[in-house]
């Protein structure tokens, strides 16, 4: 009856888990760039001795699904959307990271930021000169126009574009995605960008509800076989006792 608890309990341990992802998923739905969240799940012994016939699962949240999200037309020609697969890369709190979100933005200092981390190029944060127009290629280059009459347009950086399978990237604390042995990941002049678009979040909101309804059968059945598992003790332990 202990061993039968212990797996009762782990497994309604696990579905609160998993509706906690899939609600995180949900509540990031009109994210731009947004990358759902995997509900990852693993056995593992209990430690200790004597436990060897008992055994826990553990969630790992930090797996992100690849699919690519939908795409719109802004117009906004700071508005980038990776072309297939792909990241930007960005100077997070602790060191580069890694985004699918293109809705950019300048600070004071004329850096190119998104969600307020600077945006890296080839030579690290790009910042802009004063100007009147900025162009984003395909390839990643970023040009600007001057300011004076006579001016042309002039490329001023390129966007660091990495590509990486989803099993290469994790979310760290902040929610940013980061490679999972911690080094900075290489640029790869395959990845292309479309200016003036936007990509959304890659969540199917049908298919986290119905994840969200069968984690919630799940934890309904655990606590049914916690009640039994408790019953079949109260009737053993009376057995005893006479």
């Amino acid at each position: 009856m202990d061993a039968l608890i212990y797996t009762a309990m782990s497994g309604a341990e696990r579905a609160m888990r998993g509706q906690q992802v899939h609600a995180n998923n949900l509540a990031n739905l009109d994210t731009n760039g947004f990358r759902a969240n995997l509900e990852l799940a693993q056995a593992a012994k209990l430690p200790g001795y004597g436990y060897d016939d008992r055994h826990m699962s553990q969630m790992q949240s930090n797996a992100v699904t690849d699919r690519q999200g939908g795409v719109r037309q802004t117009g906004r020609e700071l508005d980038v959307a990776i072309s297939g697969p792909g990241y930007f890369a960005v100077q997070g709190p602790t060191g580069e990271a890694y985004t699918r979100a293109g809705a950019i933005t300048l600070d004071a200092d004329g850096t190119l930021t998104v969600n307020g981390m600077p945006l890296l190029g080839d030579g690290g944060p790009i910042t802009l000169p004063l100007h009147r127009k900025v162009e984003i290629g395909q390839d990643g280059t970023v040009s600007v126009l001057g300011q004076s009459a006579n001016a042309e347009m002039q490329v001023i950086d390129k966007l660091k574009l990495v590509s990486a399978e989803a099993s290469q990237l994790t979310k760290n604390e902040a929610g940013l995605l980061v490679s999972r042995d911690g080094q900075p990941l290489d640029g790869d002049n395959a990845v292309h960008v479309m200016a003036g678009h936007l990509e959304g979040a890659n969540v199917s909101a049908v298919e986290e509800m119905v994840a969200t309804m069968s984690l919630n059968r799940t934890f309904e059945i655990q606590m049914k076989l916690f009640k039994a598992a408790d019953d079949m003790t109260t009737t053993g332990n009376k057995l005893i006792t006479g």
